[in-house]
């Protein structure tokens, strides 16, 4: 009797924390909308109705909030991503997927915002997992969201938590999507509607950490373009604030004018400014990143140049951010500095970083 009292609990705990009973998703052509170039066929596979997809699927007429989704993957060998979203709107949302290729590689697992159309999986090292796949049969994927975090399990086993989405949708739709294609099966969503108010996250930042830039608005980059210094001033600029670790992510801010083709996207660029105050002529030491390539500036002279592209190092190099990874020594004037960061972006994330290992004597004026 006890223990059967003690099972109650756990089940009434467990509808209290993911709302409604899951709710099954049939897999039939009135109940799915497919992207512009996605191929799709509904299909019984080991019994189950199932989806075989390339692209991305939104599941009509349903605004997730909080609560489950869960869904099963047929094993794949070959090279390919697959994976969930949810609270999509407009462009902007979350995805979580899997590359079971990688089974067994840290990054098997990976988490990603998608701002403006664009995923951003290379800003982002500490939301991957180490992960093995079944190579055989379903492997089954499900993320539970609660506010605006989210926990994300494969085959029953917890391999991942994401402290703080970062699209901060607080709703929208959801769907499925693969790259190279996949098969999808026995879906089901459990939802609820959350009755707090959006979570706000107190900004601890580092001691001379970049909190904000100005940005320019978005171009298409031509490798015989000459870009000139001088143009720059008649560009207008927009403030964009980073996140709490310095991050900033440029496609959260411009729109990528070639998009949705991953690497076969063509390179654009963005240029960032930063408005530096000095209270004597000195040297300062400012450490960044970047991706995917970057020409710095200062004072209209040019002082750094390099590429962090994904595979630009190597097959196996992703391009990951990491704020001490480059660092130069700003020969400052006294008075009004101003830098110009030339950031070049083709695909997986768009973004810059950057710190002063101190700020004695100078102040960041935006």
């Amino acid at each position: 009797m006890k223990q059967r009292f003690i099972l109650i609990i756990c089940l009434f705990i467990g509808i209290l924390s993911f709302g409604q009973a899951a709710k099954e998703i049939q897999f039939t052509s009135d109940k799915w909308e497919f992207s512009q170039n996605a191929t799709y066929e509904f299909k019984k596979v080991d019994g189950h109705q199932s989806l075989s997809l390339d692209g991305r699927a939104t599941l009509k007429d349903f605004s997730f909030t909080n609560g489950s989704i869960q869904v099963a993957v047929y094993a794949k060998e070959a090279r390919s991503f697959a994976g969930i979203f949810f609270r999509q709107q407009a462009g902007n949302g979350d995805e979580i997927y899997m590359r079971m290729h990688k089974s067994g590689k840290p990054d098997a697992l990976q988490y990603t915002p998608i701002f403006n159309g664009e995923s951003n999986w290379q800003l982002y090292k500490e939301h991957q997992a180490n992960v093995t796949f079944e190579n055989a049969g379903w492997n089954i994927l499900r993320v539970e969201v609660l506010n605006y975090t989210a926990r994300i399990f494969v085959n029953e086993e917890l391999v991942l938590e994401v402290l703080k989405l970062k699209s901060e949708n607080g709703k929208g739709s959801i769907g499925l999507w693969t790259l190279f294609g996949n098969v999808f099966s026995q879906m089901t969503v459990s939802s609820e509607t959350s009755k707090n108010s959006k979570v706000l996250y107190p900004k601890k930042t580092q001691k001379g950490l970049i909190t904000a830039w100005e940005l320019s608005e978005p171009h298409r980059y031509e490798s015989d373009k000459v870009l000139h210094h001088v143009d720059f001033s008649s560009e207008e600029y927009r403030l964009a604030a980073t996140e709490s670790s310095g991050l900033l992510p440029i496609s959260k801010y411009v729109i990528k004018p070639s998009q949705g083709n991953f690497e076969r996207n063509q390179e654009d660029y963005v240029i960032a400014k930063l408005i530096i105050a000095s209270d004597k002529a000195q040297s300062k030491k400012l450490y960044f990143d970047f991706s995917d390539k970057i020409l710095v500036y200062l004072n209209g002279e040019e002082i750094f140049k390099d590429d962090n592209s994904f595979r630009s190092k190597g097959n196996s190099y992703q391009g990951h951010l990491s704020i001490e990874r480059n660092s130069i020594e700003l020969p400052l004037n006294m008075g009004i500095n101003i830098i110009h960061a030339v950031v070049l972006e083709k695909a997986n994330g768009w973004g810059l970083i950057g710190k002063f290992e101190n700020m004695k004597g100078i102040s960041m004026n935006l």
